[in-house]
């Protein structure tokens, strides 16, 4: 059967987001590190990318048996490898491809934010000190300020009926962990803390049950 199902909802930025963009010049004085911003609105926005491989990456140590040191993608758990895909080979000859798509996010509640004079983005200052010299290495880093808030949309591929249910467990699983890690860099010094959540599944290509998609919700946290 071929049908696609549509994950939509919300993601919140608990504490101030760096997803960074490369610079090819910084001037003295200017911002270190930019976020990445959307090039028509000027918002800042989420890669569909950071947040697959960054989910992709928690479910993988989470279902890691007995601390196996995992090479590449192609050795992960197959149900991994299945819902997000893999360059290795799968029984018809070709790669296994992904079974959710995940779009770009760009901040969805600008207009409010500045509706109250906050604007998207902050400035953090930071130092790092040398540990060997002890001469401070200051720097300054913009972020995504806490309270923004970025549409989900993710499509699932169903290719399979009886391995919907399997699948959205596993992302179920996924969106735990990040609700409970970070996205983007310096996590470890408290960036990039988010919540995600789910607030419709629709059928919007093909046909599924709507037995199938009341469960689908139930799992991804719909009331």
């Amino acid at each position: 059967m071929f049908s696609k199902i549509e994950i939509t909802g919300k993601i919140t930025v608990k504490t101030g987001m760096h997803i960074g963009a490369s610079d090819g010049f910084t001037a003295i004085g200017a911002i270190d590190s930019h976020v990445a911003k959307d090039s028509y609105s000027k918002l800042p926005y989420i890669p569909g990318s950071s947040l697959k491989g960054k989910m992709r990456s928690l479910l993988a140590k989470s279902l890691n048996k007995e601390n196996e040191i995992i090479k590449t993608r192609d050795d992960d758990d197959e149900r991994i490898k299945r819902l997000f895909g893999c360059s290795k080979t799968g029984e018809n000859g070709y790669p296994l491809m992904s079974r959710l798509i995940f779009s770009d996010m760009i901040m969805s509640n600008a207009e409010e934010l500045n509706s109250k004079n906050i604007q998207e983005t902050e400035i953090k200052e930071e130092n790092r000190i040398s540990p060997l010299t002890s001469i401070a290495d200051p720097r300054q880093i913009e972020r995504v300020v806490r309270g923004a808030e970025f549409p989900l949309n993710l499509i699932y591929n169903v290719v399979k009926e009886d391995e919907i249910k399997e699948d959205m467990k596993l992302l179920a699983e996924g969106i735990k962990l990040m609700n409970y890690d970070y996205i983007g860099g310096s996590g470890s010094r408290g960036y990039g803390k988010i919540e995600i959540t789910v607030s419709s599944v629709d059928c919007v290509i093909g046909e599924t049950e709507g037995s199938v998609i009341d469960e689908v919700a139930k799992l991804l946290g719909v009331e």
